[in-house]
């Protein structure tokens, strides 16, 4: 196996200033001065969009480069579906020079992007996720079964439950071994909370990832297995091989996109049922029944009102944006979940509503890049749901302990406090 290092120098060149940092000074004026990753972000987001939509369409900063954060629907779509003047080169807002690498399809612009996209999507289509649910109800039964053991009658519904079951899913498919869990979910960390703010973290988190996934390339390359790691070992697009360097951008995607993305959802629904009875007691009247509409419309709420994922975009032409001027070389936020809470999209859209009927919610995006494994999230979601109130019923939020949010490119409840027998 080539050393990495090699392999990183010829990939988008340059260096690494040591020095070349965001500062992080506490936001007071989030209209003009707006940072992802600041201490307020995680668990008041929502508020924050609420209050930016009441001044302006677009929000700017100058902290990573010019930046802008659109938070209507209007402005999000607006985006989303110009692939003219934005390019998904860049998915996320950081440092103008950071180092980027592909990580198809979702870093890639048309006419590149429809040949990636084809070759994973059929590994994610909803014949070939259903056939997972057997195994994955299993797994998440094998989580609660460990957490009923312990006969503690508090718990972590994240550490202990949530963050597990996407990490095995998507684990399954690419075909590595749950035992690399912590490993991922140390990269998933420092790539969503630290490397935006710090080139250094940025390039050492990724050339450890690239190591793994290059490793992993030979090991199939020399023995094929059924599952996706061996598909992109051997991919091609139109009868030609895809580049190595290529490859391993498609496994970067799948563990960071299909891991933090859906734990944080998985999180967010069981934080709001700890937090809301109501809700609870609901969904426990027909917790016999899986496939009551209620299920399927608690999940979309979740999704719609926690959205996890904010997705950014380069600026490769002059535009304007909802009356704001935008110019080439700038970068853009594209809060798909603010879209979510725009009142002109949905009605009373600041309250949670479980059975909400219309729910066109945004959380997967919009346009060409829309959410690749939305059916594998939406299946680890309403097994994690129907399993954990099945064998907690009557659980609520831990009020000794304290529930803390992320921030940044993926939001969602990093732990979850709960009394696990409320009666």
């Amino acid at each position: 196996m080539a050393d990495d290092s090699e392999r990183a120098a010829t990939n988008q060149g340059g260096s690494i200033n040591a020095a070349d940092t965001v500062q992080a000074e506490p936001v007071t004026d989030w209209v003009n001065d707006w940072d992802w990753l600041d201490d307020a972000w995680g668990a008041n987001a929502i508020d924050i969009w609420n209050g930016v939509r009441e001044q302006c369409p677009v929000a700017m900063t100058e902290r990573y480069g010019r930046a802008f954060m659109p938070v209507t629907m209007e402005a999000v779509s607006a985006i989303a579906n110009d692939t003219v003047n934005f390019s998904s080169e860049f998915v996320s807002v950081a440092q103008p020079d950071a180092i980027r690498r592909p990580a198809p399809p979702i870093t890639s612009d048309p006419p590149d992007h429809h040949g990636h996209r084809r070759l994973l999507l059929p590994s994610f289509s909803p014949k070939r996720i259903q056939q997972m649910e057997t195994e994955l109800r299993e797994y998440t039964r094998g989580l609660i079964g460990a957490i009923q053991s312990s006969g503690i009658a508090t718990a972590d519904a994240a550490a202990q439950y949530s963050q597990h079951i996407p990490v095995h899913g998507i684990a399954q498919m690419i075909g590595v071994p749950d035992s690399d869990a912590d490993l991922f979910r140390d990269w998933i960390y420092r790539n969503f909370q630290i490397a935006p703010r710090d080139n250094r973290v940025r390039e050492q988190v990724t050339a450890e990832m690239r190591a793994y996934f290059f490793e992993l390339l030979d090991q199939r390359a020399a023995e094929p297995e059924d599952d996706l790691a061996s598909l992109i070992t051997n991919a091609e697009i139109d009868g030609v091989a895809v580049d190595d360097e290529l490859k391993v951008g498609y496994l970067l995607l799948l563990l960071l996109a299909g891991i933090d993305t859906t734990w944080s959802a998985i999180g967010s629904g069981l934080w709001h049922l700890a937090t809301h009875p109501d809700d609870l007691a609901r969904l426990v009247a027909v917790v016999d029944d899986p496939d009551d509409m209620l299920w399927l419309t608690f999940s979309e709420e979740v999704l719609r009102y926690y959205a996890p994922v904010t997705m950014g975009r380069k600026v490769i032409g002059d535009t304007e944006v909802s009356g704001c001027p935008i110019r080439k070389g700038e970068q853009v936020l594209v809060t798909f979940p603010a879209a979510n809470h725009d009142p002109a999209a949905f009605d009373r859209p600041e309250e949670f509503q479980i059975d909400r009927a219309e729910n066109r919610h945004v959380a997967f995006g919009l346009g060409i890049h829309r959410c690749l494994g939305s059916n594998l999230a939406r299946l680890e979601m309403r097994i994690a749901f129907h399993e954990w109130i099945s064998a907690f019923p009557t659980y609520s939020i831990d009020e000794t302990s304290e529930t803390t949010w992320t921030n940044g490119q993926i939001r969602g409840p990093r732990n979850i406090p709960v009394v696990l027998d409320a009666s």
